[in-house]
């Protein structure tokens, strides 16, 4: 039996509780009732607001080779027909053995008919900007435009989705459309869709195949019971494979890198599970998810594709995982969104009640604007390039192209499209490259650093590196060039 024989059941098409329409039920298309335009509108503007944003911190300096330089140096890989070799994590570092994300491929052909950075933020860009069609077309079903506006508006502003834009490129630019169809399919009930949109999950990141498992949970729940188990198995199976077999077998040390260090003592289960739902940022991370949507959102069954993500980050003992920064948050934003739509189409919601919500929504995305990153782009700093930048550029000029160089962390963003670039400061999972490179260039002003031995000789009064000189030196820029035999070692 072909599993993707996705019929509703008829238990399904049952009016829900409290009136309204049934997810179920035929409804009219939004292009027989309503024009496409809000959601191709809104899609369009928001791609130029996040490609402003993300592309204007890298002209001003703002990116950092942790993570743009990273991927950088995959999509330059991937262009030249090799494995995803990224040098800012060690010479001949295979990316694959970081995190399994092999559908970073599909950069290589756009890399290599524009070999940019700028390349991967336009097409973060544009995936972020593509998921806010499904999820305004199903608003706009099912209330209208108005309510269309305020979701699509809602979505598209998002602390979460404005995080990812932020901070540089991440392979999790692949999932947010793939997760806003999905989820949207699964809320109308085109199990088909649903299923077809959710696969392709497994090849972003390996935690995500408990995502499509849980995809899969709410299809066996609510739909076709055999896809859904099918879903379920296939996504838990697909992130052990990842983790327990692909990424050791190519990780330098043999191993996932991201298993939690040992405890020196066992801590009891108890301890444990309460440590999930402490410290109370996690609270506020929760709560910061659902204020956008009103509420609407803990009002649909569609919330429970979130718990996976939750579930991985409130139990890491990293506090980077726990809270509002970062990229982390992005995956959940179109579940949160398309959870608010299922629960007014599914007549959960009364017209006040709903009001109410729209209220909340707009007062916690207004709070969240100023806060989280698209702020900076009413700041007049953000379109000036300041005298730091100037001189930089001008330094960095003097870097030839294909030269091998360590750089600070924020200038490995700017040398990673044109020259082979590891880092000056190693960061934690950073290996030492085999070779000295030629060329050495460091910002004592770059905050992203780690503190080094060779950070704190450059910016002494009498800065010195064994086995380089120092060709130029302004506005805390130092660049170095090395000097003696390729065997010699700073």
């Amino acid at each position: 039996m072909n599993i993707l024989n996705l019929s509703a059941v008829p238990s399904q098409r049952r009016a829900p509780e409290g009136g309204g329409t049934a997810p179920g039920r035929k409804v009219p298309k939004s292009a027989d009732r309503y024009s496409r335009k809000p959601a191709l509108l809104l899609s369009g503007i928001f791609f130029l607001v996040y490609l402003a944003l993300s592309a204007r911190r890298h002209a001003i300096h703002l990116t950092t080779g942790y993570d743009l330089g990273i991927f950088t140096q995959i999509a330059k890989s991937y262009s030249e027909f090799t494995a995803p070799y990224a040098p800012l994590k060690g010479t001949g570092y295979n990316a694959l053995g970081d995190h399994f994300h092999p559908i970073l491929a599909i950069l290589g052909p756009v890399y290599k008919v524009f070999p940019s950075s700028y390349t991967l933020l336009v097409c973060q860009a544009a995936l972020v900007a593509v998921s806010v069609i499904p999820i305004t077309l199903w608003a706009l079903d099912v209330k209208g435009p108005k309510f269309a506006y305020w979701i699509g508006i809602s979505y598209g502003a998002s602390w979460g989705i404005a995080e990812l834009v932020q901070f540089d490129f991440h392979e999790v630019a692949f999932a947010v459309p793939l997760l806003a169809f999905s989820v949207c399919a699964a809320g109308r009930e085109r199990w088909r869709a649903a299923v077809l949109w959710a696969i392709p999950l497994v090849l972003v990141k390996e935690d995500l195949g408990l995502t499509v498992a849980a995809i899969g949970a709410y299809v066996a729940w609510k739909g076709p019971r055999r896809a859904g188990i099918a879903l379920t198995l296939f996504g838990v199976v697909a992130t052990l494979l990842a983790m327990f077999v692909v990424l050791p077998s190519v990780n330098p040390l043999g191993e996932f890198a991201y298993w939690p260090p040992a405890e020196p003592e066992e801590k009891s289960l108890l301890v444990k599970a309460a440590a999930t739902f402490w410290p109370p940022v996690k609270w506020l991370t929760v709560l910061m998810l659902l204020a956008p949507t009103g509420f609407l959102a803990v009002r649909s069954p569609l919330l429970i594709v979130m718990l996976p993500t939750l579930g991985w980050r409130f139990t890491s003992d990293f506090p980077n995982y726990w809270g509002m920064d970062f990229h982390y948050s992005a995956v959940l934003m179109p579940v949160a969104f398309a959870a608010a739509v299922h629960a007014v189409a599914s007549g959960r919601t009364i017209t006040r009640r709903l009001l109410h919500a729209g209220v909340i929504g707009a007062v916690a995305t207004g709070v969240t604007f100023f806060t989280a990153p698209f702020h900076e782009l009413v700041l007049p700093r953000t379109w000036v390039a300041s005298e730091h930048v100037r001189v930089t550029d001008e330094i960095l000029g003097k870097i030839p192209d294909g030269a091998t160089v360590a750089a600070s962390n924020r200038l490995a963003a700017q040398l990673a499209y044109r020259t082979t670039v590891s880092e000056v400061c190693l960061f934690p999972r950073s290996f030492v490259p085999k070779e000295p490179p030629r060329w050495m260039v460091y910002d004592n002003a770059d905050p992203s650093d780690l503190e080094c031995a060779v950070g704190k000789s450059l910016e002494s009064s009498a800065p010195h590196v064994p086995g380089y000189r120092i060709v130029e030196r302004r506005s805390g820029i130092t660049l170095l060039e090395r000097v003696g035999g390729p065997t010699g070692r700073p």
